[in-house]
């Protein structure tokens, strides 16, 4: 099952490795935007706008999920390129232990706090009650997306990225049929949509656990692992938590974003929204390749070879460099089409016009986003994780004060779109210049054995 990655041809290697999660990835994320896809041509522009005002907190437990799912699969891509099993073992039984915990924990504060959460974020009245349902159904679901989540890194720690693939392609055809079922056939509405999401993701987590606690057995190791390490936790949360804080940077970058968006009116926030779930289907097989180079990197780092790094970071350059301006030439001439296939074009042509605009600003600087994130994976993969939290840091904060200062400006909001990239070029500089002084490879491994 396992997938040594600190052998072989980098370029191939890395290729063959980083596909399935990008499509895997895609998948996942196809659950949101098909979720607003339907209630926007099924319900209404309304719904739509209902859907996506909650985007930005979906996102952000999201990007814990896999934030903390990444920072794991560093210490177990390491162990494993450090061919040091019974660790590896009792590190992939202590992520799965602490991720369960995690989760009902957020779950629980969801559930309790999330219409505090939409008034903070000026939810429209007209929009509220929705918005309200579709976070409070998702909120219950946690577990399972936490759950999936960690299982489909371990997977990818040790090489194996197809199969998250096969469940999360059965998962998102579930949710589709659910979507249609429950929105058309059952007239749920809003409501119907988080159901189905939230049964389709059950299902993919459940599948994806049994797979891998058998493939985890196959693996010999000399005496039998114990189930929790607090000493491992610790190295794994050392690497979890910038790694979570970096991936909830674009979320909270939302959360702190969409406030400004809604006090333009719901005509505003629905072009905002159907472009934003493109943007996300868009950037994510550029996130999805600097997660790969971070698994390469890790891998490679725990075998002592760090010489073949450098050539996974060029194989990962081409990769994210191939996918950005393929996706930007498309979106940038044909996004109007992609827009138009969440609301009726005949009744949303305004809204349809904000969301084309917002797609070529920003993607005309996908291949800036895809370098910062080559560049951001091999510092994680190496545990350089000081200079990897600052260039987060700066992105963020560049984007949301360059957010609302824009906004304030002649711009409008076409000043929000402007502030996204800006942001990745100042991310980009820092992670490039940390790379290139080489001072990542001398940091020690982010484990040690047991």
């Amino acid at each position: 099952m396992a997938k040594d990655m600190s052998v072989g041809k980098p370029f191939p290697t890395l290729f063959k490795f980083a596909m399935p999660m990008v499509l895997g990835n895609l998948f996942q994320q196809l659950y949101n935007v098909v979720d607003s896809m339907v209630v926007g041509n099924f319900v209404g522009e309304d719904a739509l706008a209902a859907v996506g005002t909650t985007t930005a907190i979906t996102f952000l437990f999201i990007a814990v999920a896999i934030g903390m799912g990444i920072g794991c699969s560093v210490v177990i891509s390491q162990l494993f390129g450090a061919k040091n099993m019974d660790t590896m073992k009792l590190a992939i039984h202590t992520a799965l232990i602490s991720m369960l915990v995690l989760s009902v924990i957020l779950s629980i504060f969801g559930l309790a706090a999330h219409e505090w959460i939409l008034r903070s974020m000026k939810v429209p009245e007209n929009i509220f009650a929705d918005a309200a349902a579709y976070l409070r159904i998702y909120c219950m679901g946690l577990v399972f997306l936490f759950m999936y989540n960690i299982l489909n890194s371990i997977f990818n720690a040790l090489g194996e990225s197809r199969f998250p693939l096969i469940f999360l392609t059965m998962s998102s055809i579930l949710n589709v049929i659910l979507d249609l079922y429950f929105v058309i056939g059952l007239h749920m509405g809003v409501p119907g949509v988080a159901w189905a999401t939230l049964i389709a993701q059950g299902i993919s987590a459940v599948l994806s656990f049994l797979v891998l606690i058998r493939s985890v057995r196959r693996i010999e190791t000399k005496e039998k692992p114990a189930l929790f390490s607090g000493r491992l936790l610790g190295q794994m949360f050392r690497l979890a938590v910038p790694t979570t804080i970096q991936q909830s940077i674009v979320s909270l970058g939302l959360v702190f974003v969409q406030g400004l968006v809604n006090s333009y009116g719901s005509v505003v926030i629905a072009g905002y929204t159907a472009a934003t779930k493109i943007d996300t289907i868009a950037i994510n097989p550029m996130v999805q390749v600097g997660n790969a180079v971070s698994t390469f990197t890790a891998q490679n780092m725990g075998a002592k070879k760090t010489e073949r790094v450098k050539s996974g970071m060029c194989s990962g350059l081409i990769i994210a460099s191939s996918i950005s301006v393929s996706l930007a030439v498309i979106l940038y001439f044909f996004g109007g089409a992609f827009i138009g296939a969440f609301m009726d074009s005949g009744t949303s042509a305004e809204a349809i016009g904000v969301g084309v605009h917002y797609m070529r600003v920003v993607s005309s600087f996908y291949v800036v986003m895809g370098t910062m994130n080559v560049f951001n994976g091999v510092l994680r993969g190496a545990g350089d994780v000081r200079v990897f939290m600052l260039a987060t840091l700066c992105n963020f904060s560049v984007r949301v004060a360059g957010a609302h200062i824009l906004a304030a400006s002649p711009m409008g909001a076409s000043g929000i779109w402007w502030a996204i990239p800006i942001g990745w070029i100042v991310g980009a500089l820092i992670s490039g210049s940390r790379f290139a002084s080489g001072r990542w490879k001398t940091k020690k491994l982010a484990v040690t054995e047991e």
